[in-house]
């Protein structure tokens, strides 16, 4: 139990250092000459493609444990995991070597924005969720696991779904 709380408080402030680290250099201000000095045209595509694998994966585990593959819902988890990882890793080298964010440019400026709005709000909360989740089945905690999955899930899925949704309005 000592060890849990530990573990927590690293996913915690990690999640915290995360969030924080992408807003800033999403907005924040960038080092002289460094717009543009890499071609990222094409990562939107490669983070919104990482997106739709992700969406894929979840829905493959949560068939995988409905149907009582634990291994293959382990996998499929943490492949999921895996595509959402190199998902921020992307997501960070665009928004690094690119101005500030894209701005939508469609009809639908509502639903864009209510789509935007709660997939960004909803990306911050899921990632201590994912990380806490994760570790609850890599431990073997499988009524603590459980629990929270049934909230990390559908956020989870919302969250990669939008992702995909938001580049095809911007895009």
């Amino acid at each position: 139990m000592q060890n849990d709380k530990f573990w927590l408080w690293i996913i915690y402030i990690l999640s915290s250092v995360i969030s924080l680290a992408v807003g800033f250099l999403i907005l924040g201000p960038r080092p002289e000459g460094m717009v543009g000095s890499l071609d990222v045209s094409r990562l939107p595509l490669v983070n919104a493609t990482l997106n739709f694998i992700t969406t894929i994966l979840l829905v493959f585990a949560f068939w995988a444990i409905k149907n009582k593959k634990i291994q293959l819902h382990r996998k499929l988890n943490l492949s999921a995991f895996t595509t959402s990882a190199m998902f921020l890793v992307t997501y960070v080298i665009y928004h690094w070597f690119k101005s500030g964010p894209k701005h939508y440019e469609g009809q639908f400026m509502t639903i864009y924005l209510i789509i935007l709005v709660s997939h960004i709000i909803l990306a911050i909360i899921i990632l201590p969720l994912a990380l806490i989740t994760l570790y609850r089945g890599w431990k073997n905690q499988v009524d603590q696991h459980r629990k929270i999955a049934k909230i990390t899930f559908p956020i989870w899925l919302y969250v990669s779904i939008t992702g995909v949704v938001i580049y095809w309005m911007l895009y």
